[in-house]
């Protein structure tokens, strides 16, 4: 089959023929799985949180601070975690899921960037998205609030898990995706080092949505979501596929929780089947019921 290339703006010449012929040589034809069916093969997505406890979000005692814990109203990091983890935890069957805080000083006096909140490093697993925020409420009372926003050890922690997840597919098949939902008031102050985590984890089975809090100036946010363009580390190595989600949470809070959660899990589906077409594994067949 050939196809002639016409160009409008030439057709005129008496001369002109094409400006050029297309081949159609060979035609494959297959059908791209959808992300239910890596679900219902049992693909499970792990779901972690990380929290930021750094000081711009305000003394949590002052009213005004974005941690203060009223007892008739969720703050906002209260009401990301519940919107977007209650929709996560449907596609997880143990629903355990770590949560980590970073930028805050610990009742030791060490500042750290990566810690569980419920403060048992060997379990840091919450049951149920009500257990990571009974340990969130916990833990605001425990640690200062410090700095800097270090965001690229939690993104290299759940990329860790990701990595082993990958190694193991060999056996396994599409068995465990990873998903780390991260939640900032204000600017990444290693932004060089996360965008190299990023790209790392783009060739990981996993995807990081950032919500951002408060009424900061989220820009360089925009910048890490590769919809404008692929995200590059700072040694200019591309990312394999865009794994970012940014929102601002200011843009929600006048709609429900559903709605938010939507919005930031939207590409998620694409970003896993993605992933398995890139690394050539199919869903596994659904299991047969009894």
């Amino acid at each position: 089959a050939q196809y002639p290339c016409i160009n409008p703006k030439k057709q005129s010449k008496k001369k002109y023929q094409n400006s050029g012929v297309i081949h159609l040589t060979e035609l494959k034809i297959f059908q791209r799985p959808s992300f239910l069916e890596f679900v219902y093969g049992g693909m499970q997505i792990n779901f972690t949180v990380g929290i930021d406890f750094t000081g711009s979000n305000g003394n949590p005692a002052n009213p005004t601070s974005l941690h203060y814990i009223n007892p008739y109203q969720p703050n906002e990091y209260m009401q990301a975690i519940q919107a977007v983890g209650n929709v996560c935890q449907d596609y997880d069957t143990d629903k355990l899921f770590p949560a980590l805080g970073f930028g805050a000083k610990l009742p030791d006096g060490q500042v750290s960037m990566e810690f569980a909140i419920n403060f048992n490093p060997s379990n840091p697993y919450c049951a149920g998205i009500a257990g990571v925020l009974e340990a969130y409420k916990a833990c605001i009372q425990r640690v200062t609030l410090y700095g800097p926003t270090n965001v690229a050890p939690i993104i290299y922690h759940v990329a860790r898990f990701a990595e082993q997840a990958q190694k193991e597919e060999a056996e396994k098949g599409a068995h465990a995706y990873f998903i780390l939902l991260l939640l900032t008031d204000g600017i990444i102050t290693d932004m060089d080092r996360t965008r190299d985590a990023i790209v790392y984890a783009s060739g990981l089975p996993m995807s990081l949505i950032i919500v951002g809090v408060g009424e900061a100036d989220f820009s360089d946010m925009n910048f890490l979501d590769g919809d404008n363009g692929t995200l590059k580390g700072a040694n200019g190595r591309p990312a394999l596929r865009d794994i970012v989600q940014f929102v601002p949470f200011r843009d929600f809070k006048k709609t429900t929780g559903a709605e938010l959660a939507r919005h930031v899990l939207a590409e998620v589906p694409q970003q896993v089947v993605q992933y398995y077409e890139i690394r050539k594994i199919p869903p596994k067949p659904r299991p047969t019921q009894t």
